[in-house]
């Protein structure tokens, strides 16, 4: 599932590639931005923010956001592709010159695409909190946002981007496992300078790597403490891990893992 360390690491690659380089390709392939063409101009740089993917180019930047099953791939002219051309919402070639391609860069399956001038960039991400693998990381922001709303449950508020932009899914279960806590601790019952502390270690740990691992071990099933391990034994004391369903509304759930006797709670959670 793609959380900020995701992206981050596409924006460092398609970045490795593209900047300073000529657009000899622009194919978007939306219908409400199906006409821009940004031929011949020079990509400045490409920079995540959160979640969130700018590929900063002449005085645009095109907008993406993976959701869950968006990727950017980067490519040699001629060379195979990954995933079928179906999927391809936006192809960007780059060279040397306008004349002279080099690599293309595909997003598949974006679940956000959009071009923007880059003035107006805050519109799209102007929203977010504190970037946990941004440059302006700010911890005690963090914790002040997530302090706002004291009754939510932990789970729920660190996955809110509008406090802090970068965790999902996978590392809100981790988080809450190592933090001792059940999902459903509201949030002033949290040490939160702990949790956003932990989170900031976490996910920069992992910025850089291909595979995703909170417990330190990169081998197969081994890499996570609760997350996508229902019913196997915790790796602390041996308990069943269990699964249910938990979120900001009714209609919006996610599936929450955790150890009942390492996390205990008063509020239950009913098993999926």
């Amino acid at each position: 599932m793609p959380e900020g360390d995701t992206v981050w690491l596409s924006a460092q690659n398609l970045n490795a590639a593209m900047a300073g380089q000529v657009v000899t390709r622009c194919d978007i392939r939306v219908p409400a931005f199906a006409t821009v063409d940004l031929t011949g101009q020079l990509v400045e740089e490409v920079v995540s923010r959160g979640k969130h993917l700018l590929m900063r180019i002449g005085e645009y930047s095109i907008h993406s956001h993976l959701k869950m099953e968006g990727s950017w791939h980067l490519y040699r002219p001629g060379s195979p592709w990954r995933r079928p051309e179906w999927q391809a919402r936006a192809i960007i070639g780059v060279g040397s010159s306008a004349e002279a391609e080099e690599w293309t860069a595909v997003g598949f399956s974006l679940g956000i695409l959009e071009v923007l001038e880059r003035a107006n960039e805050e519109d799209a991400v102007g929203h977010l909190g504190p970037d946990l693998l941004g440059p302006d990381w700010d911890a005690a922001s963090a914790v002040e946002r997530l302090s706002r709303d004291p009754a939510v449950p932990v789970f729920v508020a660190v996955q809110e981007q509008r406090n802090l932009a970068g965790i999902g899914n996978e590392y809100a279960n981790e988080l809450c496992f190592l933090a001792g806590v059940a999902p459903t601790t509201p949030v002033a019952e949290v040490d939160l300078p702990r949790i956003v502390d932990l989170g900031h270690r976490l996910i920069n740990a992992n910025k850089n790597r291909s595979i995703r691992s909170t417990t330190g071990d990169l081998r197969p099933k081994k890499t996570s403490w609760v997350y996508g391990r229902v019913g196997q034994p915790c790796r602390r004391c041996g308990t069943s891990v269990r699964k249910g369903q938990l979120g900001p509304t009714p209609l919006i759930q996610r599936d929450v893992y955790w150890c009942p006797r390492c996390q205990p709670d008063s509020v239950a959670l009913t098993d999926k």
